[in-house]
């Protein structure tokens, strides 16, 4: 998708923001343990390359993933860090998962079999590093007993071509208040680690969440997702360790600004329609094929500190607000981040779509510029 560089809606990412936030957790760690920066779904909205950059300078030894594409997206932009795909990527790839060194999660003995008969047909100097999930309650992917885990561990360490590299599982509920099952979860994964005949390189459990409030979770290496970014895991539901720093502002600027009568309609289906005398409409030029949803009508951006309701549907390209009063073109639009001692959050966007902040940052398209800084 292209990007609009040429309008003034945009992305605005701190960098610093994200280093320090990785840095504040790798002073945490016990000194055994390493931080892995997940920026899969192009970092979650925040830009994959970048944030891989900034999460490396706050300390982080190795990332995650979810897609081939995205780790060899990483390596040619000259990550030389280890890089781990947490999804299953499809065995007929594994030549490049050897090209460009990235360690892959393997859910299934069928998909572990599969690959050893390729491997045998290749000639390769590398082996393939693997990573066995263990699925011990979140119903998504991995193996679901303790025998099927070990049969793969063996499978794996047989395999001339294959480097048993990991084993890993991820829980469920680590971000909410009641910890029994993520207990049920841990301890049968402990289970499963003090069973191994060998133990990997490493071991991982811990999301952010598991890391902020479950430090004490089994492993060597934790996966450091949303908390990166500054977004507390668990949204409102339980307060941060310590302060993480929202790393994401978006922008815009008044494209329009028109005084309209009584009676006016605004938008598709005409459902706001100006009841005073007069009112002063701004029109910014982002929809929700920028991931600015429908949803958002009632809503609220910022205009030199001012909130300003957004009023009628939200275009595909645009939205309409309602003014104070005259405002004049170009003038700065904060959809989220500071303006004049306000501020929106993502998690207040979220709150409006009746969603999670992950899903927010994930949504805002590439068609938004996005600027570092």
């Amino acid at each position: 998708m292209v990007s609009g560089i040429h309008r003034p809606t945009k992305i605005i990412v701190d960098t610093q923001a994200i280093t320090e936030n990785v840095s504040q957790e790798v002073a945490r760690l016990p000194k055994d343990r390493e931080l892995f920066a997940v920026v899969k779904a192009n970092g979650y909205g925040h830009g994959a390359v970048e944030a891989a950059y900034s999460a490396r300078r706050g300390g982080a030894t190795g990332f995650c993933v979810a897609l081939l594409d995205e780790g060899i997206e990483l390596r040619e932009a000259g990550i030389t860090e280890p890089i781990l795909i947490l999804g299953v990527v499809e065995a007929m790839y594994i030549e490049l998962l050897l090209e460009y060194e990235l360690s892959v999660t393997a859910a299934t003995q069928e998909w572990l079999e599969e690959a050893q008969e390729i491997l045998m047909g290749i000639s390769a100097e590398k082996q393939l590093k693997i990573h066995i999930k263990v699925d011990t309650g979140m119903g998504r992917i991995g193996f679901l007993s303790i025998e099927e885990t070990l049969i793969a561990v063996k499978t794996v360490q047989e395999a001339p071509m294959m480097v048993f590299e990991g084993i890993f599982t991820h829980f469920s509920t680590a971000d909410e208040i009641d910890p029994a099952y993520f207990m049920k979860q841990e301890t049968f994964f402990n289970e499963i680690i003090e069973r191994l005949p060998q133990r990997p390189r490493y071991i991982h459990s811990e999301n952010s969440a598991a890391a902020l409030w479950h430090p004490e979770s089994p492993g060597n290496m934790i996966r450091f997702g949303i908390a990166m970014y500054g977004l507390n895991p668990s949204g409102r539901t339980i307060s941060e360790t310590y302060p993480l720093k929202p790393a994401l502002e978006l922008k815009t600027a008044l494209i329009q600004v028109k005084e309209l009568p009584q009676g006016s309609g605004i938008g598709y289906g005409k459902t706001y329609v100006v009841a005073s005398p007069k009112e002063w409409i701004g029109t910014l030029p982002i929809g929700y094929a920028d991931g600015w949803l429908r949803h958002m009508q009632g809503f609220y951006v910022l205009v030199n500190g001012e909130k300003c309701e957004i009023i009628g549907r939200v275009c595909m390209d645009q939205c309409m607000i309602r003014l104070p009063g005259y405002v004049p073109n170009g003038t700065e639009v904060t959809l989220v981040g500071k303006n004049g001692g306000e501020v929106i959050t993502l998690q207040m966007v979220a709150d409006q779509l009746s969603t999670i902040h992950y899903e927010v940052a994930c949504t805002f398209s590439q068609r938004i510029h996005r600027e570092y800084k």
